[in-house]
C-alpha cells in the first residue's frame, strides 16, 4: 500500500483555487475555535502549494497568560496553523471523502523563530508539498508578517483515512 501519489502529466496544469473561507475550511479539518488557527487560504495549487491567512487578535485566550504585559503568539500555535493549512490542502487535494478527517503530526524539523507575533498582525502562511507517499506528507511552512518570515518548519503529517 506505500505506492506514490499519481502524478501530473508534465504538461498538465494543477488545479488551482483563488481562495477559500473558514467554512469551507471548517468542512474540510475537524478543528474548532479555539484551536482552529486559519481564516481564509488563498492561492491554492492542488496537491502542491497554499497560504493560509490567520488574523491575530487580542481576544484570542492563550494571550490571556502568554503575556499579558506584552502578548505573544506562542511558536508552537504558529506551527500548528502551518500544519491546519498543511491539512487542508491535502483535504482539498485528495476530496470529499477525506473531509473532517483526523491529521496527525509525524515529525517538525528545522523549526525557526525570527520576530514575535502579537495582535493585530496577520499571518501569512506559505506552505509546500516536499512529497507525499501513500497517507504520509512532508511540508515546508514559512509564516510571515508584512512580507517578512517570522516562523519556519519543515513537517509531516499523516492523514488517517
Amino acid at each position: 500500500m506505500d505506492k506514490e501519489v499519481e502524478a501530473q502529466p508534465a504538461d498538465a496544469t494543477p488545479a488551482t483555487l483563488e481562495s477559500i473561507d473558514i467554512m469551507r475550511i471548517m468542512e474540510a479539518i475537524p478543528h474548532r475555535y479555539p484551536f482552529l488557527l486559519i481564516d481564509r487560504m488563498v492561492d491554492i495549487v492542488m496537491g502542491q502549494s497554499a497560504v493560509g491567512i490567520k488574523n491575530v487578535t487580542v481576544n484570542e485566550p492563550h494571550f490571556q497568560g502568554h503575556f499579558p504585559a506584552r502578548p505573544v503568539m506562542p511558536g508552537v500555535l504558529i506551527i500548528e496553523a502551518m500544519a491546519q493549512t498543511a491539512a487542508t490542502l491535502v483535504v482539498l487535494t485528495l476530496g470529499a471523502a477525506f473531509e473532517g478527517k483526523l491529521v496527525y503530526f509525524m515529525t517538525i524539523d528545522g523549526a525557526k523563530f525570527r520576530r514575535p507575533v502579537g495582535p493585530g498582525d496577520q499571518l501569512r502562511i506559505h506552505v509546500e508539498k516536499e512529497r507525499s507517499r501513500a497517507n504520509v506528507w512532508k511540508f515546508k511552512g514559512v509564516a510571515r508578517v508584512d512580507g517578512v518570515s517570522v516562523a519556519e518548519a519543515t513537517f509531516s503529517a499523516m492523514i488517517m483515512g
